[in-house]
């Protein structure tokens, strides 16, 4: 075992240093401590007692060293501070006060004992000890309490946090998802106390669950992400473990109190020199954290309640309407739309939407029970309850009135229990058991949330601005959006897991485990199923000519008969030996084994089995995985460490894409559509309206497509079905990496990582051949088979790269500073950006739909800069003020330039069937364009004002997100492409975006007792 504490200045740097920590182990719920005891003349102090004493709670562990001077405690709570005793029959005792323990650190003590005669016993602090130690083996950001208080985050958020480690970009103009060096958020993980809160299903872009995160701000201890963890405990993400910590209740009585504001006059009204016109409205959040002992030393509750009355915003408009993006859209255009859906279709279509009214709360109670020294027990339960109002088809060239909104929402309940147990001074074990249950809302503006209990279908009408580049064209939404027709989503998941650590006399560690995962699903997405009507021009609409209308229903005439009910099992066993190989290298290798199970099959499709040989019910059973790891930490000095490794990692794929599988087998039902030249004029028998309502178009169906579908014709969108040979995707990472102080305690950190994909998932188009090219060197394709959407491996390796440096600097004058670069060059071959299989497929830049070509990522970020800077003075004397402030400097997201939609399926000749613009010119790479650079600063200024009681504290605040904003309306313009491709020939490929773009402050007061 390596036997020194690195009690350098290197690690005293670390204590005083703010964000980026050493080191942290996410998926994990406590820290380590761990050490080596010596007599005066350098021999193992055998027999010595160690105990450790963690003075909030007076939980107490006590270890023996052991015959090579050695101890290790594990399941220590996070936090602090500690009191350590070393007693000794032999020396004189010693005590270190105020130790901190990080999530999931392994904080190392080395101490040489005195002789009794001289010295009874000896005080120092953690701080003069220096019981941090370095020690990562990859690339890792780690963020305290501190932190967490005092950055400026406005949205009361982690993404607020961990978007100063400049490896680690939120998608601030669009979903808010934590993007980790290029990589899609869907393959992160998130966990809270060991519980998962990602979003398991994958419906989300913003990769939590729910529509905002899952937990109160104000219960997190801390947060750490790790982007290439060499330890095998990690599992389920491919992309980055992003794990938070609650806090815990302690023998005295703790809590706080918050309450903020925001509303538009609180919000920028300009931007580069145009008057925005904003919605009204107002948005206040509130709430409490309360701690305190229910049975001294023994029972601790800790509670934290949160709740927003907040609102969406929206920001487009017709021409002149002073919109923050205005589309091709006349004011006259808009109100033919209104008035011709009131009078003709007896629909109101709606307003322009500027914002909407919704709420979240969130509720998360923990219970800590120090059962004995030996054993600690943990109970948290975790509920969010939260909506949006949404946008669902939002691209530059589309534009929806309010009606073809819809509520989105999820409500969300974790209940997990652990148990942390030292049986002996070598054995200590962890179990964990949990159970999560989401109930997902996707709700059309005119309906219930009741599937196919909505009043109005949707219409589509294709504006057509007489541009002969088509850059002009715009498509008008009303009416219930499609995916939102017949739309209902609940899973329930159940973990178990166990883990043991053997501490051998030799230095070696040992650490093995079984985890399972449970997951059921149940998920109806049925679309059409009030039918879509697409008009090709305004004229064709004001007249119900020239229509073309489809619709989605299940052949039995019972719609509960299109949803996926299924589940599956995961289960990992993992062992894994740390030691030293020699006094300065420390070694973590193991073996990861994860393997699926499943008894649930789709539907057989006849057709598509005799068309190829090999059945759609092929699933997820006995897919399995081994991954080894390797990590790697050596001292090259007092001042210098090296580290590195490779490893395998696999998950994070989001379970929807298997889910279209089950759905989307052509069996239960499917898509049937008619053209019809006129609407109103009595040729058509409209069935299935609905009670209170005219029949017509929008709230009945065709009686011809209504007989089409009981008859079992409807086949016009592909089946989905998965490779027999589907493999589990991974994805090695080969980390280096080194920090070094410098004699005035500045601290540099270097970290190299690779990443090469294995078996990346894709979709792919069945049953069809190439059998040739067009004259203009695209593949010409002929239907060969059944048509369906396969997914399937990708035989390309994506190659990635990311190289980041950071500064960590802290003086004693109360300013602390954080500064990072990082350049990235992600690829992958398929984005894979959608729930849906079709879309997958077709929403991206391509030349061949069905190329297997590695490309450029959606999600890089080639260029990052990051500050992040904190100052504490006394401007009123006996008071602090804190001043923060978080900056950024970054190139713009990635997109593609690509023909129209009609253009694009003129190339392909609708074999196979696309219906979306993605067709490359011949010669040119995806996201070859970048949109322009943004440069940002968030400011947040704090100051402590008189308390009720000495012992309390209060606070008043502001926070201004994108305080460059405020200064100039030119700066801080955020512009990039809405989505990844941008028509040829556009005159506005990269749109403002104006949440982001906006400054924005909140006020508000905190109270700490």
């Amino acid at each position: 075992m390596r036997t020194s504490a690195k009690f350098s200045r290197i690690a005293a740097a670390v204590a005083l240093s703010i964000g980026l920590s050493s080191t942290a182990m996410a998926q994990v719920t406590s820290s380590e401590l761990n050490g080596k005891i010596m007599g005066p003349q350098g021999n193992p102090a055998a027999g010595t007692v160690v105990t450790v004493t963690h003075v909030p709670t007076g939980a107490v562990k006590t270890v023996t060293v052991n015959s090579g001077g050695t101890f290790s405690l594990r399941g220590l709570r996070v936090g602090g501070p500690y009191t350590v005793v070393i007693d000794s029959d032999e020396f004189a005792d010693q005590t270190i006060n105020d130790v901190y323990l990080e999530l999931g650190e392994s904080a190392s003590i080395e101490r040489m004992l005195e002789p009794a005669a001289q010295y009874e016993n000896i005080v120092v602090t953690g701080s003069q000890v220096s019981s941090l130690s370095f020690g990562q083996t990859g690339p890792v950001a780690s963020f305290d309490l501190s932190t967490l208080q005092e950055a400026p985050a406005i949205n009361r958020d982690i993404t607020d946090i961990v978007r100063i480690d400049p490896r680690i970009y939120v998608d601030e103009g669009g979903s808010n998802g934590i993007q980790c060096a290029g990589k899609s958020p869907r393959f992160n993980s998130l966990t809270v106390d060991g519980v998962r809160m990602n979003d398991l299903f994958g419906l989300n872009s913003n990769g939590y669950p729910t529509e905002r995160m899952p937990f109160s701000f104000d219960a997190i201890a801390g947060v750490s992400v790790e982007i290439a963890p060499f330890d095998v405990i990690y599992g389920g993400f491919s992309a980055c473990n992003i794990s938070a910590v609650s806090k815990t209740g302690t023998n005295e009585v703790h809590g706080s109190a918050f309450y903020d504001f925001g509303s538009d006059s609180l919000r920028g009204d300009s931007l580069e020199g145009d008057d925005i016109t904003l919605g009204g409205y107002t948005e206040k959040r509130y709430g409490f954290t309360v701690g305190a002992p229910l049975i001294k030393d023994k029972l601790f509750i800790f509670a934290a309640y949160e709740k927003l009355e907040g609102a969406n915003t929206f920001d487009r408009g017709a021409i002149g309407s002073g919109a923050i993006n205005e589309v091709a859209l006349s004011q006259e255009q808009l109100e033919t739309i209104q008035s011709v859906s009131q009078s003709l279709y007896n629909f109101d279509a709606g307003s322009v939407p500027s914002s909407m009214a919704n709420e979240d709360e969130k509720l998360l109670i923990k219970l800590d029970w120090n059962i004995n020294d030996q054993h600690r027990f943990a109970f948290t339960y975790n509920y969010n309850d939260g909506n949006n109002f949404a946008e669902s088809d939002g691209d530059a060239d589309e534009f929806e009135l309010s009606s073809h909104l819809y509520e989105r929402g999820a409500e969300l309940q974790t209940f997990v229990g652990v148990l942390y147990s030292d049986w002996t001074d070598k054995f200590s074990t962890e179990i964990r058991v949990s159970r999560t249950e989401l109930d997902n809302l996707q709700r059309s503006m005119y309906g219930n949330g009741t599937p196919g209990d909505n009043d109005f279908g949707e219409i589509k009408i294709e504006l057509g601005n007489e541009t002969e580049d088509n850059a002009d064209d715009l498509v008008v939404y009303l009416g219930s959006d499609d995916s939102r027709q017949s739309n209902q989503l609940d899973w329930e998941a159940m973990s178990l897991m166990f883990r043991g650590n053997y501490y051998f006399d030799n230095g070696h560690t040992l650490t093995f485990g079984y985890e399972n995962d449970d997951l059921d699903i149940y998920n109806l997405f049925v679309q059409h199923s009030e039918t879509s009507i697409t008009f090709e021009s305004l004229e064709d609409f004001e007249n119900g000519t020239n229509a073309e209308i489809e619709y989605g229903y299940a052949y039995s005439g019972n719609l509960l008969d299109r949803a996926a009910e299924w589940g599956f099992k995961s289960h990992s066993v993992y062992a894994q030996d740390e030691f030293y190989l020699t006094d300065d290298l420390k070694v973590v290798a193991g073996l990861r084994y994860d393997w699926i199970t499943t008894s649930d099959r789709p539907v057989e499709n006849t057709e598509f089995t005799d068309s190829y040989g090999y059945s759609n019910t092929a699933n997820l059973d006995g897919i399995d995985l081994l991954q080894p790891r390797i990590g790697l930490n050596y001292t090259l000095s007092d001042s210098t460490e090296l580290r590195g490794g490779v490893g395998l990692f696999s998950g994070g794929n989001p379970n929807v894409w298997m889910t279209n599988n089950y759905q989307n087998t052509n069996v239960t039902g499917g898509e049937v559509e008619g053209n019809y030249a006129d609407l109103f004029d009595g040729s058509i028998t409209w069935v299935n309206t609905e009670d209170g309502v005219t029949a017509g178009p929008g709230y009945s169906v065709p009686s011809d497509l209504d007989a089409a579908m009981d008859a079992g014709e409807g086949d016009n969108f592909e089946s989905n079905n998965l490779d027999p040979d589907f493999e589990m995707p991974s994805e090695w990472k080969i980390s280096a990496g080194m920090t070094h102080i410098t004699d005035e305690d500045y601290i540099f950190n270097l970290d190299l990582l690779v990443s090469i994909t294995q078996d990346q998932a894709m979709i792919k188009y069945k049953g069809i051949e190439a059998v040739g090219l067009t004259e203009e060197g695209y593949i010409d394709y002929d239907r060969n088979g059944y048509g369906s959407l396969e997914l399937t491996n990708s035989d390309e390796t994506s190659t990635s790269y990311s190289l980041t440096a950071t500064m960590n600097k802290a003086w004693d004058n109360g300013i602390s500073v954080v500064a990072g670069y990082n350049y990235s060059h992600a690829e992958d071959v398929q984005p894979m950006t959608s729930s849906v299989a079709f879309s997958n497929y077709q929403y991206r830049a391509f030349t061949n739909p069905n190329e297997d070509i590695s490309s450029l990522s959606d999600w890089n970020i080639a260029h990052r800069f990051t500050l992040d800077f904190r100052y504490t003075t006394e401007l009123i004397d006996g008071y602090d003020t804190t001043f923060s402030a978080f900056a950024v400097a970054q190139s713009g997201r990635p997109y593609s330039l690509v023909y129209s939609r009609n253009e694009g399926n003129d190339i392909f000749g609708f074999t196979p069937y696309l219906d979306s613009g993605s067709v490359l010119p011949i010669g040119v790479e995806r996201n070859d364009e970048e949109s322009p650079w943004w440069t940002k600063v968030d400011i947040a200024v704090r100051q402590d004002v008189p308390a009720f009681h000495k012992d309390h504290s209060a606070q008043v605040f502001f926070v201004i997100d994108n305080f460059t904003n405020m200064l100039n309306d030119d700066w801080g313009i955020l512009e990039e492409a809405s989505f990844n491709t941008v028509t040829i020939g556009s005159s506005n490929p990269t749109p403002r975006q104006g949440d982001a773009s906006l400054w924005e402050i909140r006020v508000g007061v905190n109270y700490r007792f």
